[in-house]
């Protein structure tokens, strides 16, 4: 089988009582082969959204990416995660036992979380020097990098918590982070995961159709 293109968005349709789902809609149902031309409007296929985004088209927010390969193709859910947070020219700044480096590319395939609420622009204005300036501090030199307890994370959630004070606004720990603005978008990602690899292999994906569908959760900063 052709494999589908990287983050191509998935579609959903309903037939024989069950949620079906393909990198795009057949001419006929894969499970009773009827033809699926026309169809009632609850019927009607939908476009399933990609929950990755190229990181290095993101203005101020948190990345998250799988230390080695991508999401699609190698992350099999306990592989290492790298994060990193972007300035306003996509510039991903990330903490590893080199150093502070910035990447302007390997990102294309991340979970990003805004990090400015709209309309801030003052602070947008601003975030560069920050972001910057944070990144030069002794405390983030190679030697200083601890695997456990000095890490990617601790550099960006260490950022994020000063640029909070600067704001007035309560800091937040690692596990109210995570638990708050990580762990419902890697939710996310890792159904869009399973979803995306049964299609590649199978051709399509069938579940059974719930009594309601959730509502997706509303996006938004934390600054």
């Amino acid at each position: 089988m052709q494999r589908a293109e990287a983050g191509k968005p998935l579609i959903k349709f309903n037939h024989c009582r069950k949620c079906i789902y393909s990198f795009s809609v057949p001419s006929c149902c894969p499970l009773c082969r009827q033809d699926l031309g026309s169809r009632k409007l609850e019927e009607a296929p939908v476009s399933i959204s990609n929950p990755f985004t190229n990181g290095h088209q993101e203005k101020c927010a948190f990345l998250l990416r799988p230390t080695e390969g991508t999401f699609l193709r190698e992350y099999d859910g306990r592989s290492d995660l790298h994060v990193g947070i972007t300035n306003t020219n996509g510039v991903v700044y990330n903490y590893t036992v080199h150093g502070v480096q910035r990447d302007e590319a390997g990102w294309e395939q991340s979970v990003s979380i805004p990090l400015l609420q709209p309309g801030m622009f003052g602070l947008m204005d601003q975030w560069d020097k920050y972001l910057e300036d944070f990144s030069t501090s002794w405390a983030w030199l190679p030697h200083r990098y601890e695997e456990e307890h000095h890490n990617c994370y601790s550099y960006t959630l260490t950022f994020i918590n000063c640029i909070l004070a600067t704001e007035g606004k309560e800091q937040l720990d690692k596990d109210e982070f995570t638990e708050k603005f990580v762990v419902p978008r890697t939710r996310k990602a890792s159904k869009y995961i399973t979803l995306y690899r049964a299609i590649d292999e199978h051709g399509f994906y069938v579940t059974d159709r719930p009594d309601r569908e959730p509502s997706p959760p509303l996006g938004g900063g934390l600054c």
